[in-house]
Protein backbone atom coordinates (compact mmCIF):
# COMPACT_ATOMS: atom_id res chain seq x y z
CA UNK A 1 0.00 0.00 0.00
CA UNK A 2 1.12 3.34 -0.82
CA UNK A 3 0.61 6.35 1.22
CA UNK A 4 1.58 9.96 0.10
CA UNK A 5 2.30 12.51 2.73
CA UNK A 6 3.96 12.01 6.05
CA UNK A 7 2.25 14.36 8.39
CA UNK A 8 0.48 13.29 10.70
CA UNK A 9 -2.49 11.65 8.52
CA UNK A 10 0.06 9.44 6.65
CA UNK A 11 2.21 8.53 9.65
CA UNK A 12 -0.56 7.57 11.53
CA UNK A 13 -2.23 5.57 8.73
CA UNK A 14 1.12 3.77 7.97
CA UNK A 15 1.42 2.80 11.82
CA UNK A 16 -2.02 1.50 11.87
CA UNK A 17 -1.47 -0.14 8.66
CA UNK A 18 2.03 -2.33 10.26
CA UNK A 19 -0.32 -3.13 13.16
CA UNK A 20 -2.93 -4.56 11.11
CA UNK A 21 -0.25 -6.84 8.64
CA UNK A 22 -0.14 -4.43 5.50
CA UNK A 23 3.42 -3.41 4.17
CA UNK A 24 2.50 0.48 3.88
CA UNK A 25 5.21 2.61 2.16
CA UNK A 26 5.36 5.89 2.77
CA UNK A 27 6.14 8.97 -0.05
CA UNK A 28 6.79 12.35 1.28
CA UNK A 29 7.12 15.74 -1.17
CA UNK A 30 9.36 17.19 1.06
CA UNK A 31 12.21 16.17 3.03
CA UNK A 32 11.27 15.90 6.18
CA UNK A 33 8.22 14.14 8.14
CA UNK A 34 5.71 15.24 10.16
CA UNK A 35 3.94 18.27 7.39
CA UNK A 36 2.44 20.71 8.93
CA UNK A 37 2.22 19.06 12.28
CA UNK A 38 5.68 19.75 13.42
CA UNK A 39 5.07 23.44 12.57
CA UNK A 40 2.26 23.81 14.88
CA UNK A 41 0.89 24.06 18.49
CA UNK A 42 -0.05 20.29 18.09
CA UNK A 43 -2.91 20.45 19.93
CA UNK A 44 -5.56 17.53 19.07
CA UNK A 45 -8.96 18.44 20.09
CA UNK A 46 -12.26 17.82 19.64
CA UNK A 47 -15.68 20.29 20.75
CA UNK A 48 -16.24 19.19 23.99
CA UNK A 49 -20.40 19.63 23.21
CA UNK A 50 -21.43 17.90 20.09
CA UNK A 51 -24.29 20.95 19.23
CA UNK A 52 -21.16 23.26 19.87
CA UNK A 53 -19.28 21.20 16.70
CA UNK A 54 -22.33 21.40 14.47
CA UNK A 55 -22.86 25.40 15.28
CA UNK A 56 -19.00 26.25 14.87
CA UNK A 57 -19.02 24.18 11.92
CA UNK A 58 -22.59 24.08 10.05
CA UNK A 59 -21.89 23.65 6.25
CA UNK A 60 -19.77 20.26 7.44
CA UNK A 61 -20.86 16.65 6.83
CA UNK A 62 -22.50 15.39 9.83
CA UNK A 63 -21.50 11.53 9.82
CA UNK A 64 -17.40 12.91 9.24
CA UNK A 65 -18.04 15.30 12.12
CA UNK A 66 -19.59 12.24 14.13
CA UNK A 67 -16.59 10.06 13.14
CA UNK A 68 -14.02 12.64 14.54
CA UNK A 69 -15.88 13.83 17.35
CA UNK A 70 -16.92 10.19 18.92
CA UNK A 71 -13.35 8.29 18.05
CA UNK A 72 -11.18 11.19 19.09
CA UNK A 73 -10.45 10.13 22.78
CA UNK A 74 -9.76 6.68 21.70
CA UNK A 75 -7.82 7.54 18.87
CA UNK A 76 -5.62 9.85 21.69
CA UNK A 77 -5.16 6.69 23.83
CA UNK A 78 -4.13 5.07 20.63
CA UNK A 79 -1.05 6.99 20.76
CA UNK A 80 0.01 7.55 23.85
CA UNK A 81 -0.32 3.43 23.65
CA UNK A 82 2.33 3.94 21.59
CA UNK A 83 4.02 5.94 23.76
CA UNK A 84 3.53 9.44 22.85
CA UNK A 85 3.90 11.85 26.15
CA UNK A 86 1.32 14.43 26.34
CA UNK A 87 2.70 18.48 27.44
CA UNK A 88 -1.04 18.64 28.25
CA UNK A 89 -3.88 16.20 29.29
CA UNK A 90 -6.22 18.20 28.65
CA UNK A 91 -6.53 21.77 25.74
CA UNK A 92 -6.83 24.46 28.62
CA UNK A 93 -10.01 25.29 26.89
CA UNK A 94 -13.40 24.97 28.54
CA UNK A 95 -15.07 25.08 24.50
CA UNK A 96 -12.73 21.72 24.12
CA UNK A 97 -11.27 18.64 24.87
CA UNK A 98 -8.23 16.63 23.79
CA UNK A 99 -4.48 16.29 23.93
CA UNK A 100 -1.20 18.69 23.53
CA UNK A 101 1.94 16.51 22.10
CA UNK A 102 5.79 17.93 21.39
CA UNK A 103 5.35 18.18 17.95
CA UNK A 104 8.78 17.00 17.02
CA UNK A 105 8.58 14.10 19.40
CA UNK A 106 5.31 12.72 17.82
CA UNK A 107 6.99 13.50 14.81
CA UNK A 108 10.04 11.01 15.40
CA UNK A 109 7.82 8.44 17.42
CA UNK A 110 5.55 8.06 14.43
CA UNK A 111 7.91 8.51 11.49
CA UNK A 112 10.53 5.94 13.06
CA UNK A 113 7.74 3.07 13.12
CA UNK A 114 7.46 3.23 9.40
CA UNK A 115 9.09 3.53 5.64
CA UNK A 116 9.34 6.98 4.78
CA UNK A 117 11.10 8.11 0.75
CA UNK A 118 11.81 11.35 1.31
CA UNK A 119 12.23 13.79 -2.01
CA UNK A 120 9.74 11.67 -3.32
CA UNK A 121 6.10 13.13 -4.57
CA UNK A 122 3.17 10.83 -5.52
CA UNK A 123 3.70 9.99 -9.04
CA UNK A 124 0.72 10.57 -11.73
CA UNK A 125 0.80 6.82 -12.26
CA UNK A 126 0.54 5.60 -8.84
CA UNK A 127 -1.42 2.85 -8.84
CA UNK A 128 -4.21 1.89 -5.66
CA UNK A 129 -3.86 1.12 -3.17
CA UNK A 130 -3.24 4.30 -2.20
CA UNK A 131 -3.89 6.47 0.84
CA UNK A 132 -3.82 10.12 0.10
CA UNK A 133 -2.67 12.33 2.95
CA UNK A 134 -0.54 14.78 1.66
CA UNK A 135 -1.91 18.06 3.34
CA UNK A 136 -4.38 20.14 1.42
CA UNK A 137 -3.65 22.60 -1.27
CA UNK A 138 -2.51 25.34 1.14
CA UNK A 139 0.26 26.75 -0.91
CA UNK A 140 -1.86 27.12 -3.79
CA UNK A 141 -4.97 28.79 -1.97
CA UNK A 142 -2.38 30.99 -0.36
CA UNK A 143 -0.62 31.91 -3.69
CA UNK A 144 -3.79 32.33 -5.55
CA UNK A 145 -4.44 35.08 -3.19
CA UNK A 146 -1.46 36.25 -1.88
CA UNK A 147 -1.50 35.17 1.60
CA UNK A 148 0.90 34.02 3.85
CA UNK A 149 1.67 30.27 4.00
CA UNK A 150 1.72 29.67 7.48
CA UNK A 151 2.29 25.63 7.04
CA UNK A 152 4.95 23.29 5.33
CA UNK A 153 5.85 24.56 1.78
CA UNK A 154 4.71 21.21 -0.21
CA UNK A 155 1.43 20.94 -0.19
CA UNK A 156 0.07 22.41 -3.49
CA UNK A 157 -2.66 19.89 -3.77
CA UNK A 158 -0.72 16.68 -5.63
CA UNK A 159 -4.02 14.41 -3.91
CA UNK A 160 -6.27 16.54 -5.22
CA UNK A 161 -5.55 16.57 -8.14
CA UNK A 162 -4.22 12.71 -8.86
CA UNK A 163 -7.71 12.42 -7.20
CA UNK A 164 -9.94 14.58 -9.77
CA UNK A 165 -7.90 13.32 -12.59
CA UNK A 166 -9.63 9.90 -11.90
CA UNK A 167 -13.11 11.05 -10.91
CA UNK A 168 -13.18 11.96 -7.79
CA UNK A 169 -15.62 14.58 -6.37
CA UNK A 170 -14.68 17.49 -4.35
CA UNK A 171 -16.67 19.05 -1.33
CA UNK A 172 -18.21 22.50 -0.59
CA UNK A 173 -16.03 24.79 1.07
CA UNK A 174 -13.02 25.21 -1.30
CA UNK A 175 -12.49 28.28 -1.08
CA UNK A 176 -12.40 28.14 2.73
CA UNK A 177 -9.08 27.55 5.22
CA UNK A 178 -8.21 27.72 8.57
CA UNK A 179 -5.40 30.34 9.50
CA UNK A 180 -4.34 32.75 11.69
CA UNK A 181 -4.04 37.10 10.78
CA UNK A 182 0.24 37.32 11.16
CA UNK A 183 2.09 40.32 10.80
CA UNK A 184 2.02 41.63 7.40
CA UNK A 185 5.55 42.22 5.21
CA UNK A 186 8.28 43.22 6.23
CA UNK A 187 7.82 41.09 8.98
CA UNK A 188 10.33 38.21 9.50
CA UNK A 189 8.43 35.40 10.07
CA UNK A 190 10.28 31.69 10.53
CA UNK A 191 8.53 28.55 10.56
CA UNK A 192 9.67 28.39 14.73
CA UNK A 193 7.25 31.83 14.16
CA UNK A 194 4.29 30.28 13.69
CA UNK A 195 2.69 29.71 16.62
CA UNK A 196 4.09 32.92 18.38
CA UNK A 197 3.48 35.16 15.91
CA UNK A 198 -0.14 34.61 15.34
CA UNK A 199 -1.86 38.15 15.98
CA UNK A 200 -4.91 36.52 18.79
CA UNK A 201 -6.36 39.67 19.58
CA UNK A 202 -8.83 40.32 17.24
CA UNK A 203 -12.05 39.93 18.83
CA UNK A 204 -10.18 43.44 20.95
CA UNK A 205 -9.62 45.30 17.26
CA UNK A 206 -10.91 47.21 15.17
CA UNK A 207 -10.23 45.89 11.46
CA UNK A 208 -9.55 48.48 8.98
CA UNK A 209 -8.78 47.87 5.32
CA UNK A 210 -5.43 49.64 3.95
CA UNK A 211 -7.43 52.83 3.05
CA UNK A 212 -9.01 53.34 6.18
CA UNK A 213 -12.63 51.57 5.78
CA UNK A 214 -13.40 49.66 8.72
CA UNK A 215 -14.61 46.41 8.11
CA UNK A 216 -15.12 45.36 11.84
CA UNK A 217 -17.42 42.29 12.73
CA UNK A 218 -20.11 42.65 14.41
CA UNK A 219 -18.86 39.39 16.30
CA UNK A 220 -15.70 37.70 16.37
CA UNK A 221 -15.96 33.70 16.69
CA UNK A 222 -13.82 32.34 19.87
CA UNK A 223 -11.22 30.77 17.24
CA UNK A 224 -10.61 33.75 15.35
CA UNK A 225 -10.64 32.01 11.76
CA UNK A 226 -13.08 34.22 10.62
CA UNK A 227 -10.95 37.17 10.91
CA UNK A 228 -8.09 35.27 9.29
CA UNK A 229 -10.24 35.11 5.96
CA UNK A 230 -11.48 37.89 6.20
CA UNK A 231 -9.00 40.11 6.51
CA UNK A 232 -7.04 38.80 3.09
CA UNK A 233 -3.91 39.97 1.93
CA UNK A 234 -3.36 43.16 4.37
CA UNK A 235 -4.84 45.24 7.15
CA UNK A 236 -4.58 46.79 10.43
CA UNK A 237 -6.02 45.60 13.49
CA UNK A 238 -6.50 48.80 16.25
CA UNK A 239 -6.43 48.61 19.46
CA UNK A 240 -6.44 50.64 22.44
CA UNK A 241 -2.53 49.00 23.75
CA UNK A 242 -0.19 46.62 23.34
CA UNK A 243 0.34 43.49 23.83
CA UNK A 244 3.14 40.21 23.94
CA UNK A 245 1.46 39.07 20.65
CA UNK A 246 1.65 42.90 19.30
CA UNK A 247 5.47 42.99 20.83
CA UNK A 248 6.10 40.10 19.27
CA UNK A 249 5.38 41.30 15.45
CA UNK A 250 7.24 44.45 16.25
CA UNK A 251 10.11 42.54 17.03
CA UNK A 252 9.95 40.53 14.09
CA UNK A 253 10.14 43.65 12.11
CA UNK A 254 6.21 44.12 11.54
CA UNK A 255 4.80 47.50 10.99
CA UNK A 256 3.44 48.76 14.42
CA UNK A 257 2.51 52.48 15.12
CA UNK A 258 0.69 54.29 17.60
CA UNK A 259 -1.86 56.43 15.89
CA UNK A 260 -3.23 60.16 16.21
CA UNK A 261 -5.66 59.09 18.74
CA UNK A 262 -2.75 56.92 21.43
CA UNK A 263 -4.02 54.11 19.86
CA UNK A 264 -2.10 51.02 18.73
CA UNK A 265 -2.30 49.94 15.44
CA UNK A 266 -0.77 46.72 13.22
CA UNK A 267 -0.35 45.76 9.90
CA UNK A 268 -1.06 41.84 9.61
CA UNK A 269 -2.06 39.56 7.00
CA UNK A 270 -4.31 36.40 6.41
CA UNK A 271 -2.71 33.31 6.43
CA UNK A 272 -3.20 29.93 5.64
CA UNK A 273 -2.38 26.69 7.77
CA UNK A 274 -4.24 24.47 5.67
CA UNK A 275 -7.50 24.49 3.77
CA UNK A 276 -11.05 23.09 4.77
CA UNK A 277 -12.54 21.74 1.45
CA UNK A 278 -11.16 18.76 -0.37
CA UNK A 279 -12.09 15.33 -2.05
CA UNK A 280 -14.93 13.56 -0.93
CA UNK A 281 -15.02 10.46 1.52
CA UNK A 282 -16.76 8.71 3.52
CA UNK A 283 -16.85 7.37 7.08
CA UNK A 284 -14.12 4.83 6.64
CA UNK A 285 -12.08 7.59 4.33
CA UNK A 286 -12.70 6.07 1.24
CA UNK A 287 -12.53 8.17 -1.36
CA UNK A 288 -15.98 8.44 -3.29
CA UNK A 289 -16.37 6.91 -7.14
CA UNK A 290 -12.82 5.30 -6.52
CA UNK A 291 -11.82 1.55 -5.39
CA UNK A 292 -8.79 1.40 -3.44
CA UNK A 293 -8.24 4.89 -2.81
CA UNK A 294 -8.09 6.72 0.59
CA UNK A 295 -8.10 10.58 1.63
CA UNK A 296 -7.05 11.21 5.13
CA UNK A 297 -6.14 14.47 7.14
CA UNK A 298 -7.19 17.94 4.73
CA UNK A 299 -6.60 15.97 1.75
CA UNK A 300 -10.65 15.36 2.66
CA UNK A 301 -12.79 17.62 2.67
CA UNK A 302 -16.86 18.30 4.67
CA UNK A 303 -15.30 18.24 8.26
CA UNK A 304 -15.11 21.62 9.10
CA UNK A 305 -16.78 23.62 6.44
CA UNK A 306 -18.37 27.01 7.23
CA UNK A 307 -16.39 27.19 10.42
CA UNK A 308 -13.09 25.82 12.41
CA UNK A 309 -12.33 22.30 13.95
CA UNK A 310 -9.10 20.93 14.35
CA UNK A 311 -7.16 19.76 11.78
CA UNK A 312 -4.71 17.32 13.73
CA UNK A 313 -8.15 15.27 14.81
CA UNK A 314 -9.29 14.82 11.40
CA UNK A 315 -5.91 13.69 10.52
CA UNK A 316 -5.50 11.53 13.36
CA UNK A 317 -9.23 9.45 12.74
CA UNK A 318 -9.40 9.82 9.39
CA UNK A 319 -5.45 8.20 8.85
CA UNK A 320 -6.35 5.14 11.57
CA UNK A 321 -9.87 5.05 9.70
CA UNK A 322 -8.24 4.49 6.32
CA UNK A 323 -5.45 2.05 7.74
CA UNK A 324 -8.06 -0.22 9.18
CA UNK A 325 -10.63 0.16 6.25
CA UNK A 326 -7.41 -0.68 3.73
CA UNK A 327 -6.71 -3.76 5.71
CA UNK A 328 -10.03 -4.96 5.66
CA UNK A 329 -10.38 -5.00 2.36
CA UNK A 330 -6.55 -6.89 1.73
Amino acid sequence: MLIAGAGMAGLVAAVRARELGLDPVVVEKGVRAGGSMLLSSCVIWRHLEWDDFRADCPGGDEALQRLVWERLDDALTWLVSLGAEPVWDDTENPRTTGKRFDPRALTELLAARVDVRFATPLAAAAEPPVVLATGGFGRRLARERDLFLRANPWSEGDALDWALARGASVTAGMEQFYGRAMPARPARIREEDFVPLAQLYGREARVLTDDGRDITPSSVAWHENDLAQLIGPSAWYVVEDTNERIEAARAAGGTVVTRNDGRIAVHVTGSVTHTIGGIHVDTNARVAGLDGVWAAGVDAGGVATGGYSSGLAQALVLGLAAAEDAAGAA
